[in-house]
């Protein structure tokens, strides 16, 4: 095990309570579909500021105390962002496709099926982040370990609601979420079997900040104002904003 034991502990507390935030965030999208949209907008809020006050200084520190070349760190940064814009567009344009047409009736399961799979799949990578990260300092940990139950609230609801708006019934949509809510567990297992050294613990970091940034940023904060947007969601934005500016000046 290449994680050590002080490590491994707050790291699985963490990813825990991604598994519990995602679940919440699912059942929430299973009964309260009226106010999802103000909770999605303070859960971006709280992403990017993670991002922009916890992580991101992280990651300038890390490259000035290391000597790297800032423009391979910021190169995995540009890579997370763009890499995750990619795979959600290729998976899930098909379904925005057909609502936006008003075709409900040819929205097919498979495509809610895909999309879950998608979400799942970078639950686990959520996992492994919140293992590196407390591989790295316990307070960078913390920061990943926070942004993530942020914005895997978000995936929980975004499970539910993918599965059901391909006609998916709620029988077989909760199976999906039940793996999306393990996910984070799975993907820190995994870093209990391996160690980066500085330089590429620190390149994973950027890769990391650039996915969740496009979380936040270009997912989870356009799909809170796509509805029902008001000046109550945007101040919630702006709230978990500061709330992440608070806990980082805490640290």
């Amino acid at each position: 095990m290449n994680t050590a034991p002080h490590a491994f502990f707050p790291s699985a507390a963490f990813a825990a309570a991604a598994a519990l935030s995602t679940g919440l965030g699912g059942v929430l999208a299973l009964r309260l579909r009226a106010h999802l949209h103000r909770m999605m907008g303070f859960a971006a809020g709280v992403v990017i500021g993670m991002v922009c006050f916890d992580l991101m200084p992280e990651i300038i520190s890390q490259i000035n105390s290391g000597g790297f070349n800032p423009r391979q760190v910021m190169g995995a940064l540009a890579a997370g962002f763009l890499l995750f814009h990619v795979l959600e567009k290729s998976i899930i344009i098909h379904h925005h496709d057909e609502c936006a047409h008003g075709q409900p009736g040819h929205q097919h399961p498979n495509v809610g099926v895909m999309s879950a799979l998608a979400l799942i799949g970078h639950s686990a990578m959520d996992g492994v982040g919140i293992g590196l990260g407390f591989q790295m300092s316990w307070k960078v940990g913390l920061a990943v370990g926070l942004a993530v139950m942020s914005h895997d609230f978000v995936d929980g609801m975004n499970t539910v609601i993918l599965m059901l708006g391909s006609q998916n019934t709620e029988r077989r949509t909760i199976p999906f979420l039940v793996l999306d809510s393990v996910a984070p567990l799975i993907g820190l297992g995994l870093t209990c079997f391996f160690a980066l050294p500085p330089f590429h613990l620190t390149v994973y970091l950027a890769f990391f900040a650039g996915f969740l940034l496009y979380i936040g940023a270009a997912h989870i904060l356009p799909e809170a104002h796509s509805e029902n947007s008001s000046g109550v969601t945007v101040a919630l934005t702006l709230a978990g904003a500061l709330l992440a500016l608070g806990v980082s000046l805490a640290l």
